[in-house]
């Protein structure tokens, strides 16, 4: 056995040449808290300088999944504390909203910063996007050098189901898809199969999840790309290859023309419909937001995308649609978020522009020492 040490809710351990990350939340399926992504960070740094070191794979503990997301739950109680009572997102420049400081602030930095220094780590980082890998799952793994996905994987970025945008560099993976896939499944939040997520770009192979254990015993003692392609297989087909409805109504310039390009093309296509149904029940601002967001960082290197995400964090953080699409998923669980406004159509430029606006003292960047 190697050494093992706990640090919050995430183990770490050596065992041979690997190092081994495991959310330790099975509980909450992983989720994880800002302590667990500043922990990752600082140990993906020790072991970068540790030479008997030669690899790093992480892996969700439990059956259900790698990671369901960030742990929103505790952001929403301080969204109830420190909003204005009016719950809509005021103006920044020297508005009280602005200047409160939120402890969630912090969690958007520390997390996007593990997720920066998973993409640009020297060693092999392999994920094991094994069950649920939703939001934040996503942002510990498809930055990875080597991501794994299984006949359970499910995978997506449902942010705008709770008021908010994809994030942890979602938007700039989603921005590389292709076509206009990445658009679809970041507005809809439309959870991916193995084989979508390999399409999509999000993952690279396909392993059986009963070979998992004998991969991380041959990966302590061997090198990923010798023992990895021994035990990938072959995916089914994802359905989206052939979805050309996707191209067809996302190349439109806006979400309203989406939708009801969707709505058309649901007449021949039932997909369509759905998708069109489904957009019609997420955050309109977000889907909004999101849309625009996606197709910025398809231009943008991961830095830049990520600091997008961060202004749009900030903003989210005084709105009424993130509180809310919280409260009705997870909190009060009732399914039936009241967004404002309450259709896509209502939506105003002029609400987008703002969540794009940086606010003084609460940008994001990244070191290049």
């Amino acid at each position: 056995m190697g050494k093992e040490t706990f640090t919050g809710d995430v183990a770490f351990e050596v065992r041979g040449h690997l190092g081994i990350i495991t959310l330790n939340r099975p509980k909450a399926l992983n989720s994880l808290t800002g302590l667990m992504c500043e922990s990752i960070r600082v140990q993906l740094a020790d072991w970068a300088d540790d030479d008997a070191v030669a690899q790093v794979v992480i892996r969700g503990a439990g059956d259900r999944g790698l990671c369901a997301g960030g742990d929103v739950a505790s952001v929403y109680w301080e969204m109830v504390e420190k909003q204005p009572q009016d719950g809509g997102m005021p103006l920044p420049g020297g508005v009280p909203g602005y200047q409160a400081d939120f402890r969630a602030e912090a969690f958007f930095a520390s997390e996007y910063a593990m997720n920066h220094y998973i993409a640009t780590y020297a060693k092999p980082f392999i994920a094991l996007m094994d069950g649920v890998v939703l939001g934040g799952g996503v942002g510990v793994s498809a930055h990875g050098s080597h991501r794994i996905v299984t006949e359970r994987s499910r995978i997506g970025m449902p942010e705008t189901t709770i008021g908010f945008c994809p994030d942890v560099g979602g938007t700039y993976l989603l921005g590389r898809a292709p076509g206009e896939l990445g658009v679809h499944a970041g507005v809809t939040g439309v959870h991916l199969s193995g084989a979508d997520a390999i399409h999509l770009g999000l993952a690279d192979v396909f392993i059986g999840s009963e070979s998992i254990d004998d991969l991380i015993q041959a990966l302590t003692g061997e090198h990923v790309d010798k023992v990895l392609p021994a035990l990938v297989r072959e995916p089914e087909r994802s359905g989206l290859q052939d979805a050309d409805w996707v191209n067809q109504a996302y190349s439109q310039d806006n979400p309203v023309a989406v939708v009801h390009a969707l709505e058309e093309i649901g007449q021949r296509v039932p997909e369509a419909a759905e998708a069109a149904r489904t957009l019609r029940t997420k955050s309109p601002t977000m889907v909004h937001v999101a849309f625009r967001a996606i197709r910025a960082a398809r231009e943008m290197p991961l830095e830049e995308a990520l600091s997008q995400e961060y202004t749009i964090a900030v903003h989210a953080l005084r709105s009424h649609d993130f509180r809310e699409g919280i409260r009705a998923q997870l909190i009060d669980k009732d399914r039936s978020p009241s967004w404002q406004p309450d259709t896509l159509e209502g939506v105003s430029a002029e609400l987008v522009d703002r969540y794009f606006s940086p606010v003084e003292s609460r940008e994001l960047s990244f070191s290049r020492a």
